[in-house]
């Protein structure tokens, strides 16, 4: 027989965290972004990023995998990692983290207009293109292919059995370290769909807001269809078995 706590380890707790860790990488993202008025460019961002997404890997990821991430989930999923209904649900529970995340940083937003008497613009610290219609093709291939480098860590990293390592939360950290200190003045380097939802939720910025769905989900079918036809392992591999 199945017990209650067969199911809520297996199905429960795995969305939880995923919700948890979302929450947390995504506030600590905001504010990062938000408190960046000292002229350090996107060092800032790109430190905090990283950073606070390699640790709630390393502290989550033996529960839910540590994805936080659709964009992570929809690769994991298609070497295998995931069935369609584990995919559904860590989706909507990143989605949930990021409006989380991103509410209790406008909650320090507020304070911090108080605090400075400066008036801030709050989609400043939503993901958002600036410039003008020419950029949308260049930032969705900026998307693409920094997801694509971040899935591929991922996946090749902390699933893959051949090549996967205990150093998997530090090289995932700080391949989103990588990719923001280099794309971000592109697209602003976001990588994953949870991260720009619950800001554009918050701040009600839709703006170009499809571009970090359509660029994040290329780039993790991209890195599925390698790793199943000829990077992954015998396990994973469709070619050459």
């Amino acid at each position: 027989p199945v017990r209650p706590t067969d199911v809520f380890e297996r199905d429960i707790q795995p969305c939880l965290a995923e919700v948890l860790g979302s929450a947390l990488f995504i506030f600590v993202g905001c504010l990062s972004v938000i408190e960046n008025t000292e002229g350090t460019g996107r060092l800032q961002p790109a430190l905090a990023h990283g950073l606070a997404l390699g640790i709630v890997i390393a502290i989550l990821g033996e529960i839910s995998g540590g994805h936080f991430n659709p964009a992570v989930s929809m690769s994991v999923f298609l070497i295998g990692g995931l069935n369609v209904f584990q995919l559904v649900a860590y989706i909507l529970a990143q989605l949930c983290g990021g409006m989380i995340g991103a509410g209790l940083a406008k909650v320090d937003f507020s304070y911090i207009v108080k605090l400075t008497a400066v008036k801030l613009d709050l989609s400043h610290y939503a993901v958002v293109i600036q410039s003008k219609d020419a950029q949308i093709g260049p930032a969705t291939l900026a998307e693409m292919v920094m997801t694509f480098f971040l899935t591929i860590v991922v996946c090749m990293g902390a699933v893959n059995r051949h090549t996967r390592s205990l150093l998997a939360p530090l090289c995932i950290g700080l391949t989103v370290t990588a990719d923001i200190l280099a794309g971000g003045a592109i697209s602003g380097a976001c990588m994953n769909p949870a991260r720009a939802f619950g800001p554009a939720v918050v701040a009600n910025y839709w703006s170009y807001h499809w571009i970090y769905w359509v660029g994040p989900m290329l780039g993790a079918m991209l890195t599925g269809s390698i790793v199943r036809l000829v990077l992954g392992d015998r396990r994973i591999r469709v070619l050459f078995k």
